[in-house]
């Protein structure tokens, strides 16, 4: 990621498909204060609080599990059929602190790892490292997740002497294959988790944009045996720089005491030694847009979900475009319900080398697959973001990409 942030920098006019940002041209500095003024009305006249306990409320450090965790399990409810307990929400600094926390409170000793669904978000492995808990992979497929090869990474752990705790898995257009899992798959998921006595962390940050107007229900939303750990972002539907996040965690689990609570509970505590609170005013801003839209970002996304589901068809379009399928360039792509990644297959390596060239000579940039996981087919893959890109980017980054790889297939 280090390399991908350098590169952008180096090369500030490339056309960039690599990050997998929210599109920038719909930033308004204005609505931040009116969300805030939104949150203070809320305070005053749901609330009932006082001046005094408004400003205490914006400007203190406040409760650790966050202070807008009712707004949050109302805001699911609405929009994601969820109904949890306020008190399951911790609200976190991003997502990336929820996966965290989540795997900090599962790691009792060196026995215990993690499953991720291949290819994986990078924030994940990550997060594993800094807690010490090996990643074992798990195959994704057309289906979103490979439902043997779950099981078989779970009992060949198992018969090491390891513990497998939990799967991370993105259920709606994931990061980075841009695959979902359908809903067969996802009701067997469920099945085999609870056989198996396994977490879910799903993982949720895309499921907003689909792109052909049908929604998945969560794996959340279908959980009625405690099998799964919903891990949410404002990032992509409320305001990236915000960064609010959140976890819901509703289990029962045997605290260090030996009482029983939830593990929200437990996720607060480390919370408390590692951020202490999240900024309660990026809080009030999230918050303020939720009550703005009576809790429903999926209307209050309408135009980021129609502008990248026309990203979606123009880039898909281009693509064959560029490299029909009988044309025999030897260049091959998914094609996602939705989200903000395609992946490309190509006939050569599609590494940081091929990515140096391209910033340089091209002037195009895109992010290697073999950065998601260790399967080496990835090598000669590449994922494309159409998130922060308009319909000319995307026209004159195909063009650029296509003049690439006719440079790669001349060598």
């Amino acid at each position: 990621m280090n390399f991908l942030n350098e590169i952008a920098q180096r090369f500030p006019e490339a056309i960039s498909f690599a990050p997998g940002r929210p599109f920038e041209g719909f930033f308004d500095i204005e609505l931040v204060h009116a969300y805030l003024r939104r949150f203070e009305q809320y305070l005053r006249e749901e609330k009932g609080y006082d001046e005094a306990q408004v400003r205490r409320t914006l400007f203190q450090y406040g409760r650790t599990k966050g202070i807008i965790h009712e707004l949050i399990a109302r805001h699911l409810e609405v929009d994601e059929g969820i109904a949890v307990d306020p008190e399951s929400v911790v609200v976190t600094v991003g997502c990336q602190e929820a996966m965290f926390l989540v795997l900090r409170a599962l790691r009792a000793d060196e026995r215990d790892v993690i499953l991720a669904v291949s290819p994986s978000y990078v924030g994940l492995s990550g997060a594993a490292r800094l807690v010490d808990m090996p990643v074992l992979e798990v195959a994704g497929g057309p289906n979103g997740v490979d439902l043997e090869s779950l099981e078989h990474v779970v009992r060949e752990a198992r018969a090491r002497g390891l513990r497998p705790r939990a799967c991370y898995l993105v259920a709606d257009f994931a990061n980075p294959s841009g695959i979902s899992i359908d809903p067969e798959t996802r009701h067997a998921l469920l099945d085999l988790a609870e056989q198996l006595d396994l977490l879910l962390l799903e993982d949720n940050p895309y499921g907003y944009f689909d792109a052909d107007g049908v929604r998945l229900p969560t794996m959340k939303s279908l959980d009625t045996r405690g099998r799964v750990v919903y891990l949410g972002s404002f990032a992509k539907t409320g305001l990236p720089g915000a960064r609010i996040g959140y976890a819901v965690a509703d289990q029962r689990v045997l605290g260090a005491d030996g009482r029983e609570g939830l593990l929200a509970d437990e996720l607060s505590k480390i919370k408390s030694m590692l951020t202490v609170n999240t900024s309660p005013i990026a809080q009030a801003v999230i918050a303020g847009k939720l009550l703005t839209h009576g809790l429903d970002l999926y209307s209050a996304n309408e135009r980021e979900i129609a502008l990248y589901r026309d990203n979606l068809r123009r880039l898909l379009a281009g693509l064959e475009r560029h490299f029909p399928s009988d044309g025999g360039s030897g260049v091959t792509w998914n094609v996602p319900r939705g989200g903000f990644f395609i992946v490309l297959k190509v006939p050569f390596p599609a590494d940081d080398a091929l990515l140096e060239i391209s910033a340089d000579d091209y002037g195009v940039l895109w992010t290697p697959m073999s950065y998601f996981g260790s399967d080496p087919h990835m090598a000669c893959q590449l994922r494309l973001s159409y998130s922060q890109v308009d319909e000319a980017q995307i026209d004159e980054g195909l063009e650029r990409l296509a003049a690439l790889f006719s440079g790669q297939r001349q060598v």
